[in-house]
């Protein structure tokens, strides 16, 4: 068992310390109030959440007391924190409905048992709290000089037309004052968050030490990015949830399978809760053996598992290694039609079916070949398949009994192109 301190370096989990002296031993002894805030701008969290809500857990697991601030006040605002342009503004419903969402997931990575992690929400203190008591408590201290020298804050009025609002240029006292508010009400004495926090985290330190005479710490964890330097958490059809009803479990365990071998280590590392020796040893696979992608299918059931469960895990595994055999026509309707997802699909009127359509015809329109005779020569050396199984002869037809729950047809050629025919009608 390595220290935390230690672990946290070798995962790559450390960018900034507020004290480098003194916290690692307090990070390794255990017995911290710890924080990390997550506003609620969607009523779900995505992957890009998955590493702090990983911090979390370790902190946990290391014998500290992690607290979930859920950002129901400082929601209505929006971090500007290196954001090219103004948040829009949520009503109070949605923001209810987005907070009661985040709260679950949370409860996934978290004991919230007696004496265990707390679940906070700074509406709280920011919903009661008058303007003026603010600025005389909170705003006396901080120095607008200061302030404007944050990277943060900088990069947001350096090349930008509408420069910064008032609003979102007081989100960094509001934060501050979480941390101050925590540590009267818990205790709380570290704040944890990625790379983009640290000019807020850093304030709030310094309004503790003004304020209460006491040091806290500040931990930041570098952003998650691409080896190509593309964002993190994004497909082309869009954000890559938490939540199984925008994205569905197979849908989250293939995101991870399809990680690029320059990255998977780095996920293992900070995603996962598996062993060095363990990681170290899929590392070693993806060098020597990259094809096998080892190290893909651990990282893609440790994750799903850990957010989805493993009953949804073994589900999405099973479904990903039988959807090009011939036991793809075992997989349950909901199952099939999330790992047919993303696949190229072509209507097919359900009275085509009735009739029995040529399967040459049906290569030729899914575009899985290029000819009517093309069709006939990919049949003739035996490289297509209909739903997983290998046809034989250029005569086959398909009909309804071939549709799989009375929806979709698989069609393959060679090992790897799919194609869907969707019945329609």
């Amino acid at each position: 068992m390595h220290p935390l301190f230690d672990d946290l370096r070798w995962r790559g989990l450390l960018h900034q310390v507020s004290d480098d002296g003194k916290l690692p031993g307090l990070l390794d002894a255990g017995g911290l109030v710890a924080y990390i805030g997550f506003d609620p701008t969607a009523d779900s969290l995505h992957v890009g959440h998955l590493q702090q809500l990983c911090t979390l857990r370790r902190l946990q697991e290391a014998g500290h007391r992690p607290i979930a601030l859920v950002g129901g006040g400082t929601g209505m605002i929006g971090d500007p924190s290196f954001k090219s342009e103004e948040r829009t503004f949520l009503d109070a419903d949605q923001l209810q409905a987005n907070r009661d969402g985040i709260a679950a997931q949370m409860r996934r990575f978290l004991d919230f048992g007696a004496g265990g992690a707390l679940l906070v929400d700074n509406v709280e203190w920011l919903g009661a709290v008058r303007l003026l008591d603010f600025l005389r408590d909170v705003g006396k201290v901080f120095s607008v000089n200061e302030m404007v020298r944050k990277d943060s804050v900088r990069s947001r009025l350096e090349g930008r037309e509408q420069g910064l609002s008032f609003t979102e240029f007081s989100y960094m006292l509001l934060q501050a004052w979480d941390f101050l508010q925590l540590h009267d009400r818990y205790g709380c004495l570290l704040q944890a968050g990625g790379s983009d926090q640290w000019g807020n985290i850093t304030e709030g330190i310094d309004l503790i030490r003004r304020r209460r005479g006491v040091q806290a710490f500040g931990l930041t964890s570098p952003l998650i990015t691409k080896a190509d330097g593309t964002k993190f958490g994004k497909t082309e059809t869009g954000t890559v949830w938490l939540d199984p009803a925008r994205t569905s479990p197979y849908a989250f365990f293939q995101f991870w399978l399809r990680a690029a071998d320059a990255d998977v280590g780095a996920y293992l590392r900070r995603l996962t809760f598996l062993g060095r020796d363990r990681i170290e040893e899929l590392d070693a696979a993806t060098a020597a053996h990259p094809e096998r992608r080892d190290a893909q299918r651990a990282l893609a059931l440790e994750v799903t598992t850990l957010v989805h469960g493993a009953g949804e895990a073994a589900r999405a595994e099973r479904a990903a290694a039988v959807l090009f055999t011939e036991a793809v026509a075992s997989l349950g309707p909901d199952v099939l039609e999330a790992a047919l997802a993303d696949a190229p699909a072509t209507a097919v009127g359900r009275g085509e079916l009735d009739a029995g359509l040529a399967l040459v015809e049906a290569l030729t329109r899914t575009g899985l070949a290029t000819s009517r005779r093309d069709a006939r020569q990919l049949l003739a050396q035996g490289s297509v398949y209909l739903n997983g199984r290998r046809v034989e002869g250029e005569d086959r037809a398909i009909g309804a009994g071939d549709a799989l729950h009375g929806r979709w047809v698989v069609l393959r050629r060679g090992k790897a192109t799919q194609h869907v025919m969707t019945v329609a009608g």
